[in-house]
Formats: structure tokens, sequence, C-alpha cells
């Protein structure tokens, strides 16, 4: 049983070499044991901050890239526009263009129309002309048989010019 019952001594000098231990941690395993965990709260506190930053410059990239996506969907929206105004644009020019060369073959229709009949009356006036002065002459020739008809005649005409004058 001597385990249970220490001595005296063995009580005393297990305190001193406890003592001597005690002091030797104190003095110089506590500062290196606390300088390592306020490193290590250090490195804590700092990847902490670093995930902040890190979830403040995501968050602000998140933002920039909205931004962006916005700013990129207006500019879309904005060509949409334009180009379907430019082919707006384009289809009444080209519209215009055809109702002008449209109106441009009417009118070239219509005179080449007019001289066509213009031509046509002339032809047509040309031949009752020649016709009247064929049946004149077949006439007059059958009534200008004799001399006197023939007198009569100049002198109708000479009479008609001097009153013409």
């Amino acid at each position: 049983m001597e385990l249970f019952t220490p001595d005296f001594g063995l009580i005393f000098w297990m305190f001193v070499s406890f003592a001597v231990l005690f002091i030797l941690l104190w003095k110089f395993g506590w500062p290196v044991i606390l300088n390592g965990i306020d490193s290590r709260a250090d490195l804590i506190d700092k990847g902490v901050e670093y995930a902040q930053n890190a979830k403040e410059q995501l968050d602000h990239a998140r933002e920039e890239a909205d931004k962006y996506i916005a700013d990129a969907r207006r500019q879309q929206a904005e060509l949409l526009r334009e180009a379907d105004k430019m082919k707006t644009q384009i289809i009444e020019e080209a519209r215009e263009a055809a109702q002008k060369e449209a109106q441009k073959v009417m009118d070239a229709a219509k005179v080449s129309i007019e001289q066509s009949r213009k031509e046509a009356e002339q032809n047509f006036r040309n031949e009752v002309s020649a016709f009247a002065l064929d049946i004149a002459s077949k006439v007059v020739r059958n009534q200008l048989a004799d001399e006197k008809a023939q007198t009569k005649l100049v002198n109708t005409l000479l009479d008609e010019i001097e009153k013409q004058n």
C-alpha cells in the first residue's frame, strides 16, 4: 500500500519538480503556445476577411455583369428598333421608286398612245383627203368637160380670193 500513501519527501520533490516545470512552461512554453494560437487566430481572421472581400468582389462583379447585360440588352433593343426603322424606310423608298417608275411608264405609254392616235388621225385625214380629192377630181372632170363650166369655176375662185384679201 505504499503506493497509496506517499512519503512527505516524495510529495515535496514532486511539488518542486512540478513548480519548476510550471515556471519553465510559463516562462518559455506558454508564450510560444500563445503566439501560435494568436498567429492562428490572426490567420483565421485574415481568412475570414479575405472571404468577405472575395464575397464583396463577387457581388460587385455580379452587379457589373448585370449592368453589362442590361446595357447589352438595351443596345440590342436599340439596334433592333433602328434596323426595323431602316427596313421600313427602305421599303418605303422602294415603294416610292416603284411608283415613280410606274408613273414614268404610264406617262410614256400615254405619250406613245397619243402619238399613235395623232398619227392615225393624220393618216385617216390624208386618206380621206386623198379619197375626197380623187372623188372631187372625178366629179370636176365630168362637170368641167365643157369650156363654159371651166370659165365659171375659175371666175368663182378668183372672186373668193379677192374677197379674202
